[in-house]
């Protein structure tokens, strides 16, 4: 039935897939001019995976009132800066040359007065678990450790874990846990569960692999909210999400069968390593949350 309803969304078009939740802003800028990074600058600032995306000069720093934690390191950042040369004839030439300075991520920085830092908070909403969605993420037997509070969703297969987001970061409960339950099927293809992952070896970003791997999440993720009743709040924005991976295959929709098939092996497994897979899900008792934010 899900998959049906994805099929019928994606043959009527659907809208471009929305991030659910709402971060403090990941790209990195400088704290006081609060442009942002170009170039090597942001990809190299970004790659430490800052939650909290400012950066300012040592004395950027000194202005503001705040100083620079003992120990802390810099991080570099690049620029080219335009040069007049005279000329043997008298002419002028412009000549460009690489220039560099060094930055501070405003975590090493102390004494910064409050109204001189932005505001870091995010979406913020009053967070309400849902008891179907919690029974069976939290009575999965087998489940991967689950951390809250980053600044991305996330499975890491080598060290079996799950990232989220804060769940008070998301615009509706409903999508923190489509989002959870998406980063939960990436994890039924560890090895030392259904070993999927042998099957899409190749895991480079946008590779046909990986883009199959995102369908099975996606479809399993879109099992599992109907299976808590809560589809009708995630079917869309699961939908064009599956689209712009079918686009990455060249709109190769006969995959979606193939990643029917394993997506509903994956959501098996899950709810067949319950504390008690006899019991069925609406049956299942809360427990304790064992969640970390």
């Amino acid at each position: 039935m899900v998959t049906n309803l994805i099929v019928e969304r994606l043959e009527a078009g659907v809208v471009p897939w929305q991030m659910p939740w709402k971060s403090g802003g990941c790209i990195p800028r400088n704290l006081v001019t609060k442009k942002p990074y170009r170039g090597f600058n942001f990809w190299y600032l970004l790659s430490f995976g800052f939650e909290r995306p400012y950066f300012l000069t040592f004395n950027q720093a000194k202005q503001l009132g705040g100083s620079i934690q003992k120990g802390a390191k810099s991080y570099l950042v690049v620029f080219w800066k335009l040069f007049d040369v005279q000329q043997k004839d008298g002419s002028t030439e412009q000549v460009p040359m690489l220039r560099y300075y060094r930055v501070f991520h405003v975590d090493q920085v102390d004494g910064i007065p409050e109204n001189k830092m932005p505001d870091f908070s995010a979406h913020g909403h009053e967070f309400n678990p849902i008891e179907q969605c919690e029974n069976v993420v939290q009575n999965w037997t087998d489940a991967p450790v689950i951390e809250n509070g980053k600044d991305h969703a996330c499975y890491i297969p080598s060290i079996d874990k799950v990232q989220m987001p804060s769940p008070r970061n998301f615009f509706q409960d409903e999508q923190y846990y489509s989002t959870l339950f998406h980063e939960l099927v990436h994890s039924t293809g560890h090895r030392k569960r259904l070993d999927r992952h042998s099957k899409f070896p190749d895991h480079k970003f946008g590779s046909r692999d990986y883009s199959k791997e995102e369908l099975v999440a996606e479809m399993g993720a879109a099992y599992l909210c109907g299976i808590c009743g809560i589809e009708n709040s995630t079917i869309d924005n699961s939908a064009s999400y599956i689209h712009s991976w079918l686009t990455k295959l060249k709109s190769d929709n006969k995959f979606i069968v193939q990643a029917a098939s394993f997506a509903q092996k994956a959501v098996d497994y899950i709810l067949e390593h319950q504390l008690d897979p006899s019991v069925p899900v609406e049956e299942i008792p809360a427990t304790e949350s064992t969640f970390i934010f």
